[in-house]
């Protein structure tokens, strides 16, 4: 059974996750749980979550890439004092 789901339903999902994570002992159970309210497989719902964690530490990556990049240049510049 292959569901195409919308994008605000996917957001939607993420957002009730992220509310339930704290009220269950671990990402599985609170997963198990949206997916059943939402009437989705729990694994959809694993692999949507997964797949935003690691865009986010991608993008967290870029920006401290920037960031040295940035201060590393700071610090190869001669001060004028």
């Amino acid at each position: 059974m292959n569901q195409k789901y919308s994008p605000e339903m996917r957001e939607r999902a993420l957002r009730m996750l992220d509310e339930a994570k704290p009220d269950h002992p671990n990402l599985m159970t609170a997963v198990r749980h949206v997916a059943g309210l939402l009437g989705m497989s729990a694994e959809t719902l694993r692999v949507w979550h997964r797949r935003r964690e690691v865009a986010e530490l991608r993008r967290a990556n870029e920006i401290l890439k920037a960031a040295s990049v940035f201060f590393a240049k700071e610090l190869d510049r001669p001060t004028t004092r």
